[in-house]
């Protein structure tokens, strides 16, 4: 039995479905508000010295004119914003973000050292963090390589595999990113094709704290055998200040994880709740 206090690991600022375009506003989406939004964000999370942020998906969208060199001027535009979040910054490729542009625009646009995988790992201060690419057509094809309906969502085989492998070297908590729904039932068309089988990977590596999404643009929480499955509200939906939401994700080296919701993300079911997934704490 732990006798001591978790001891704190690592603080991370969390934000999903900017949407960002110069775009008028559409099916309650207000694209240009983002940018404001997304500055107060990156000023609140600031100054609680996050060790880095992550945008968990559709960070951009198309504008009155749906081209490549429109877009990446939105994304490089986001990108300056977020910076005052946080020095390092993840961003989890969303349907919206390669419907224009392929895979590798826009992650030389907002990868400064040349990352070239759009799946890949990092340990941070005893966590591991995982990032996830469902932008895949159930064929395989990348998105941006081909035309896709973002419906058709799938993690391929090879990145199955490569997840499997990566989590047997993990140390220490682990936490996974992905823009699609890995909860949600199979007829439900925010699904993963493949959801079964990737939470099939996680549960047996006994070592995933929580799972964090983004894509239908509300709050929820399911957990599904031992493990939090946590989406986070969408940035783009509604007007003004009031209907931001940004979160700062607290991981402790026990497993443990706490979410610190602002605006729409202080109605998050876990807000202000520590959680102690069951899968971890039996591999203690």
């Amino acid at each position: 039995m732990r006798m001591n206090a978790p001891k704190l690991l690592l603080t991370l600022g969390l934000v999903t479905d900017i949407h960002y375009a110069d775009a008028k506003p559409r099916i309650n989406r207000y694209y240009r508000e983002s940018l404001s939004k997304l500055d107060e964000a990156a000023k609140a999370l600031r100054e609680k010295k996050v060790a880095l942020a992550v945008s968990l998906g559709d960070t951009i969208d198309a504008g009155e004119k749906a081209d490549a060199a429109t877009e990446l001027e939105f994304l490089k535009r986001i990108d300056e914003v977020f910076a005052g979040m946080a020095t390092e910054r993840h961003y989890v490729l969303g349907n919206h973000c390669v419907a224009t542009l392929k895979k590798q625009e826009f992650l030389a646009t907002v990868h400064k050292k040349g990352k070239k995988r759009s799946f890949y790992s990092l340990s941070r201060q005893g966590v591991h963090l995982i990032f996830l690419d469902a932008c895949f057509r159930a064929d395989g094809v990348a998105y941006g390589d081909g035309p896709f309906k973002w419906h058709d969502t799938e993690i391929p085989l090879a990145q199955r595999m490569w997840l499997e492998a990566n989590l047997k070297k993990a140390k220490g908590p682990v936490i996974v990113f992905v823009h699609q729904r890995l909860d949600t039932p199979p007829e439900n068309r925010y699904t993963i094709k493949s959801a079964p089988e990737v939470r099939r990977i996680l549960e047996q590596s006994k070592k995933v704290s929580a799972v964090f999404m983004g894509h239908s643009h509300g709050n929820a929480q399911t957990v599904i055998n031992g493990i939090p499955y946590l989406t986070l509200a969408a940035m783009v939906e509604g007007t003004g200040p009031e209907n931001n939401g940004y979160s700062l994700l607290r991981i402790f080296d026990d497993g443990s994880i706490e979410l610190e919701g602002f605006r729409k993300h202080a109605l998050h079911p876990v807000h202000a709740k520590r959680l102690q997934p069951t899968a971890f704490a039996e591999a203690l």
